[in-house]
């Protein structure tokens, strides 16, 4: 908790300035606010820069993709966009570390041995995150970006994350916060 005080302390003033500059180019609040699965299968609402355009739906976002706002490529590229889950952290429902929540509808898909996965709290970062930081790229380049993310990233994704539940360490857990903040 002090971690997630003193990180919001921090990064408020660059939180606010984007939230403005989403708020101002996407003509709504500039915070995207989102159900996610968290740890024991519970819902909350993630909080994040909104980068994008109001849309259809669509979960699967591609680099390409037109739904991005010119502030929102930059807020995505630098991960300003996910400077508001240090709220998420402080509040309880997210920690530093950990698999990434997923949207209703993944978790659901997860086999038994899976869902250790949904037995601690979602992270920020993670090793997972960190193997996929440019997967906006790689869905791009592929023919349906959906199937891929379905056969290939999430079940990959899945892996990692139990594999890092397994093997935990603390000594580890600083070495992703420091990988994700070296970029």
């Amino acid at each position: 908790m002090v971690l997630s005080v003193i990180g919001l302390v921090v990064t408020l003033p660059v939180i606010l300035l984007a939230w403005l500059v989403s708020s101002i180019e996407t003509k709504s609040n500039g915070f995207f606010l989102q159900k996610r699965v968290g740890e024991n299968g519970k819902l909350f609402t993630i909080i994040k820069i909104k980068t994008m355009y109001p849309n259809n739906g669509v979960t699967i976002t591609t680099a390409n993709d037109n739904r991005i706002t010119k502030s929102g490529k930059f807020f995505r590229k630098y991960k300003i966009d996910e400077l508001p889950q240090l709220f998420n952290v402080l509040i309880g429902d997210m920690s530093f570390v950990g698999p990434r929540p997923d949207v209703p509808g993944y978790a659901d898909k997860l086999k038994e041995e899976d869902k250790i996965i949904l037995s601690i709290k979602p992270g920020i970062t993670g090793p997972a995150t960190l193997k996929y930081k440019y997967e906006e790229e790689i869905l791009a380049k592929v023919d349906d970006p959906v199937q891929y993310n379905n056969e290939v990233i999430w079940p990959d994704k899945v892996k990692i994350n139990k594999e890092y539940i397994k093997n935990w360490s603390l000594k580890k857990d600083i070495e992703y916060i420091i990988k994700t903040i070296k970029g």
